[in-house]
């Protein structure tokens, strides 16, 4: 586990069902050494990883990436994801959001549409 390049990053989908492309991506971020917080619908826990529910003020966060469909992010999510300034939002497949996408953008925030599971994969995370 590389803790010097951990990057503190904030799950948003977050699901306690293993078929869920959030609990693989929860699991894989922990293996690789990296801080996780993970919010989902429902409290849970995913390994060790508390999953909470609301939008917790959640200082230094490195990287989200969400696993929320474009319409939750709009009602529920678009500005409490900018309130967190993260260096970085990655887009999974299916949640590309436009707007979110150009507001982060404006705010300086970098933004990709990728995949976490594949970038963890591929060392590129």
């Amino acid at each position: 586990m590389d803790t010097k390049n951990s990057k503190k990053t904030l799950v948003i989908g977050a699901s306690e069902n293993p078929s869920r492309y959030s609990f693989r991506a929860i699991n894989r971020l922990v293996d690789s050494g990296h801080e996780v917080v993970a919010i989902g619908r429902k409290a849970g826990k995913v390994g060790a990883v508390e999953i909470i529910t609301g939008t917790p003020d959640i200082p230094e966060i490195d990287t989200i990436t969400l696993y929320v469909n474009p319409s939750v992010q709009a009602a529920v999510y678009e500005d409490y994801i900018l309130s967190l300034n993260p260096k970085r939002i990655i887009f999974n497949p299916g949640t590309e959001h436009p707007t979110l996408i150009q507001r982060a953008k404006e705010k300086g925030i970098h933004t990709e549409i990728a995949c976490t599971l594949v970038m963890l994969s591929v060392d590129d995370y």
